[in-house]
Order: structure tokens, then C-alpha cells, then sequence
């Protein structure tokens, strides 16, 4: 089978998350062989995700329209959607609204290890 790619592809180690169902879930991936027109995407399980996503990659400030073109157990083949100039400004909102949510994330897992923490010293929980 020949290389159909239309661009090479960069080895990659990047966290990912697949948002669907407008946004309400996340899964997370590994992306790797990364290009500007696509990627290959590793999860931790066998994905059941729709044949169109949106990935976020959180280290290159990234949201984008995806497009699966090939499935192999847990990696996934994809290729991205242009960017339509109507929506180019939404994806930085989105893009700073995603990080603010994994900094809330953050603050409640410290806050549950610490309730947790107190919890099993027969403490009771602080109302901070």
C-alpha cells in the first residue's frame, strides 16, 4: 500500500482529548505522527468514537476538527478539517475556556485529597 499522505508526518508525544457530544465528554489520547493535515491517535482502550471529532491539544494551545480515515484497535488515523474563517475565532475562546476548565479540575482533585486526607484523621473537613 503506497503513502497517501499529503503532507510528512512528525514523530509526536502530545496529550489529546477527543471532545464529543458537544463538548460534555472527553477522552483522553496520545497523539503521535503529527502533520498539519493529520495525526495518529493512541488510546488507552479501543475507542467507540464517531467518524467526525474535535481534538484539543492543550500544548499547542489547538482545537481542531477531525475526520477518522482509518481504525486499528486503539489507534486511530485522522485528518484535519479546515478551519472555516467563522469559526477561527471561536476555537481561541474555546481553547482558553478548556484550559481554565483544567485548572478548576486541578483545584478540586487538591481539594478532595485534601477532604480526603481529613476524612481518615477523623478530622472534620474545613468550609474553605
Amino acid at each position: 500500500m503506497g503513502e497517501r499522505r499529503t503532507s510528512a508526518r512528525q514523530r509526536s508525544f502530545l496529550r489529546g482529548r477527543i471532545l464529543l457530544n458537544n463538548r460534555q465528554v472527553a477522552l483522553d489520547c496520545l497523539v503521535r505522527d503529527l502533520s498539519e493535515h493529520g495525526a495518529k491517535l493512541i488510546f488507552p482502550e479501543n475507542p467507540g468514537i464517531p467518524d467526525v471529532l474535535e481534538l484539543h491539544i492543550p500544548q499547542k494551545e489547538q482545537m481542531l476538527r477531525a475526520h477518522v480515515q482509518w481504525r486499528d484497535g486503539k489507534e486511530v488515523g485522522v485528518t484535519f478539517a479546515p478551519v472555516e474563517a467563522a469559526h477561527a475565532g471561536d476555537t481561541i475562546g474555546l481553547t482558553a475556556r478548556v484550559e481554565q476548565l483544567e485548572t478548576d479540575v486541578a483545584a478540586l482533585r487538591r481539594m478532595l485529597k485534601r477532604l480526603k486526607a481529613d476524612l481518615a484523621a477523623g478530622s472534620e473537613p474545613d468550609a474553605a
